[in-house]
């Protein structure tokens, strides 16, 4: 092992591609030591990938190369490798004389893993290992009930979310400020897609700039698919390419509905954080487990397509595989007509959306799903099904967020109903019931 190997420190990143208001990266640069930030493609995660065209790989290519631009202009670089965490952390330990490696907290099952396998590697070589949060504005312990438990009910999390936040503040960390602290050395090539096996498909991203307007009407328009009324930003705070706290700092001020909305974020991921087994298949509620799907092949392939002959179904179903993207409202009437009118198994649709929503979330991913199926720890409960009619009734009265994505609507070519409304009803409620029954 070379003995002129730099000293230094290493900032780990992961679902946090900023170089701004980031907590580890901050805490990493006011260390003392030279910089040398990482970048893992971990190939544990994209090995299970089923698309080659995923395009949250190549977002994640994207950021990686606007933060090396911003290195490159001090010096620095971003060292990027392709592989498993382990064996790239042995590699890391040969081309640097490691003191500490900083992170950010991740508290989805395998990243727990993950992290646990590379500090227990650090400590065998006499390296630290400091993680942080950074991800959410409260995690894990911090919103508790008095009992010391986790709260598995929104409301009172809520309220005790707000009274914590008030009293702790939110702080920011200017990492950015801080950007003499790296290592300098020659830029490092990023691997391509192609290195990886992936091609890219060159479509735009949303924004990570908060429209005008936004957080004013958030309230009221929010619930309506055909208005431009949510913000698009669900991949942003997925990835860290935006701050969670400036964005909650700058919607505090205008918008409760959209800092709500943050809150349940923080919601799900307590909640992964202290009931691991959600996020490995097991329902909330171990009863549910019980109940006999019917899990027809054809019919969930029918859901895939968004050939179901319920428009509004279709319509968010056809969004989402053109675009990776679907309406929070509609997310719940699709999930629930999956789960409910068809009786297929929650994790299958669940498993859909995780292949297919570019701003996909493991915990609110799995809290959404788990809600809509009635599983879940704070969800709807199983008698309530939504009537796709009237939800479209209330919330695209003119159709006009349907007919964009369901053009044949009224034709030949668009199928009749999959299922009678009040024939699925009455099933669901008998199968749910049977399962549940005392």
């Amino acid at each position: 092992m070379s003995s002129d190997r730099p000293s230094v420190d290493l900032f780990w990143f992961r679902r946090d591609l900023r170089l701004h208001d980031n907590a580890g990266l901050f805490h990493a640069l006011e260390a003392g030591r030279p910089v040398v930030p990482v970048f893992i493609f971990d190939r544990d995660i994209l090995d299970r990938l089923e698309d080659d065209d995923d395009r949250r790989v190549e977002f994640i290519h994207a950021a990686i190369g606007e933060m090396q631009q911003a290195l490159a202009a001090v010096g620095s670089t971003m060292d990027v490798r392709h592989g498993r965490p382990l064996e790239v952390f042995k590699s890391l330990t040969e081309a640097y004389s490691i003191k500490n490696v900083f992170t950010n907290h991740d508290c989805e099952p395998y990243a727990r893993s993950r992290d646990a396998e590379v500090e227990r590697y650090l400590a065998a070589m006499g390296t630290g290992f400091q993680s942080f949060k950074d991800h959410v504005l409260l995690e894990r312990d911090e919103v508790m009930k008095d009992d010391g438990t986790p709260y598995t009910v929104f409301t009172p999390y809520s309220r005790k979310w707000q009274k914590v936040l008030s009293e702790k503040g939110i702080p920011s960390f200017a990492s950015e400020k801080r950007m003499d602290a790296f290592h300098r050395q020659p830029a490092r090539p990023i691997p391509s897609l192609a290195e990886m096996g992936f091609r890219p498909l060159g479509m735009p991203f949303p924004s990570k700039e908060v429209r005008d307007g936004l957080f004013e009407r958030y309230g009221e328009e929010r619930n309506f698919p055909a208005l431009p009324a949510t913000s698009r930003l669900g991949v942003h705070l997925r990835f860290g390419t935006i701050s969670v706290r400036r964005l909650a700092r700058q919607a505090s001020k205008l918008s409760p509905v959209f800092v709500n909305e943050l809150v349940w974020r923080d919601f799900y991921h307590m909640i992964l954080w202290h009931f691991p087994q959600v996020g490995e298949g097991r329902a909330f509620k171990p009863a549910y487990d019980l109940i006999r799907w019917r899990n027809d092949e054809a019919e969930f392939d029918a859901w895939c397509r968004g050939m179901t002959g319920y428009p509004i179904v279709d319509a968010g179903m056809r969004e989402l595989a053109a675009t990776g993207f679907m309406h929070n409202r509609v997310r719940m009437i699709t999930a629930s007509f999956l789960s409910k009118h068809l009786l297929v198994d929650w994790r299958w649709g669940e498993a859909w959306f995780a292949r297919k929503l570019l701003d996909f979330d493991l915990a609110a991913n799995n809290g959404g799903w788990q809600w809509a199926a009635g599983s879940g720890c704070d969800a709807a409960p199983y008698f309530r099904i939504f009537n796709p009619r009237l939800q479209t009734e209330k919330f695209d009265k003119k159709s006009e967020y349907v007919r964009r994505w369901v053009p044949e609507l009224g034709s030949s070519g668009y199928p009749p109903p999959i299922v009678d409304h009040e024939y699925a009803r009455k099933r669901c409620l008998e199968t749910y019931s049977a399962a549940l029954k005392p």
